[in-house]
């Protein structure tokens, strides 16, 4: 299983519309961060993205996605749906199905109404199924799991995914609490992909440290953040990485902690 992350920034992306501050005006490739997606390839061929934000077209062409075989939607911001549209070329052939909660599913056909109406011939629109996912979601090889989480007062999904051989990695962005029946859903994964939003705390997402305390929780082998706003540096934020790691050494087994970047690869 290949992971590619197509973007790791907040709602408003990085940099942000008219910000002068050090890192939106940074040199540092890894400072640009565009809206929160992952793209998953598993070992037999399958294809898949966990969201679909603004950028998703710049994502998609960037990471040379020809095909999909299914979308996974943890909630309806727009940062993480509002790319819903670009789909269109990956469902000319066969119509895709796209996996959410009843309250996202329901926000996604309010917005994207047209999809659902009859037009003329030649509007263009996406050939789409929503699903709503209750259950775990099997395509080829790979198993997609729902994980019910805490996003301020909405109740969003993460997703587990797992390939034959127990390789297991999570996805959990926009996450301010896990449930503890998640946290048995989930198991310890080799991989945690974790929303932190930056150090101080906030009402709607973990900061650096809850979300790192969570991963360790896990016991994952690896943890990463994602889901960062502009008030730290990559740099800035592996410095904290390394600061947690001896600070709860014993207490977090992880190989590798750290903040991800666009267009990384996590295999």
């Amino acid at each position: 299983m290949r992971l590619m992350i197509l973007g790791s920034g907040t709602s408003y992306g990085i940099p942000v519309i008219g910000c002068q501050c050090a890192v939106c005006q940074s040199s540092d490739l890894r400072d640009r961060r565009m809206r929160s997606s992952l793209y998953i390839q598993g070992a037999r061929g399958e294809l898949a993205v966990i969201d679909t934000g603004p950028e998703f077209r710049l994502q998609a062409v960037g990471a040379g996605i020809t095909a999909l075989d299914g979308v996974f939607l943890t909630h309806s911001h727009a940062d993480h749906l509002h790319g819903l549209d670009d789909v269109r070329p990956l469902c000319r052939e066969r119509p895709l199905s796209v996996y959410g909660n009843r309250q996202t599913l329901e926000d996604l056909r309010d917005r994207f109404s047209y999809v659902f109406k009859e037009t003329q011939k030649g509007g263009g629109k996406p050939r789409i199924i929503t699903r709503e996912a209750g259950e775990p979601v099997v395509i080829g090889a790979l198993v997609f799991t729902p994980i019910p989480v805490k996003h301020g007062a909405l109740d969003i999904l993460g997703w587990k995914i797992r390939e034959a051989g127990n390789r297991e990695a999570v996805y959990l962005t926009d996450t301010s609490m896990i449930p503890e029946p998640s946290f048995g859903l989930i198991g310890q994964p080799e991989v945690a992909i974790i929303g932190g939003l930056r150090a101080l705390e906030h009402e709607t997402h973990f900061s650096f440290q809850q979300a790192l305390e969570a991963g360790a929780r896990l016991k994952a082998r690896r943890i990463y953040l994602t889901h960062i706003c502009h008030d730290h540096s990559h740099r800035e934020i592996a410095a904290f990485c390394r600061r947690f790691c001896v600070q709860f050494k014993g207490a977090c087994p992880a190989e590798v902690v750290e903040p991800v970047w666009d267009g990384q690869i996590i295999s």
